[in-house]
């Protein structure tokens, strides 16, 4: 093992990062095994920039969150068919 002067304040970023994500795993865990759904909440068209428009050719009903009529799986409120945001995710094939 080699170390280093400047090791120190990294292995503190990486430990401290380590360790939120075992908190947060252990959280899921204490949750799943106590049979809680973990609700998602949707996020706010503007959050998202969502237009009514599409963009660049791509639009909602191409994005593998769309749900017809006229929702979204992530994003809040009635959405256009023909819409478009930047959480835009493509449907394979």
């Amino acid at each position: 093992m080699i170390e280093s002067n400047t090791g120190s304040p990294r292995r503190a970023v990486l430990q401290t990062g380590l360790g939120i994500l075992a908190a947060g795993a252990g959280l899921c865990a204490t949750r799943a095994n106590a049979g809680q759904k973990m609700a998602q909440e949707k996020l706010a068209q503007a959050l998202v920039q969502y237009q009514a428009t599409p963009k660049d050719g791509n639009q909602c009903t191409r994005c593998t969150q769309w749900q017809p009529p006229a929702a979204c799986a992530i994003v809040v409120g009635p959405i256009a068919a023909t819409g478009w945001c930047v959480a835009f995710a493509p449907k394979e094939g």
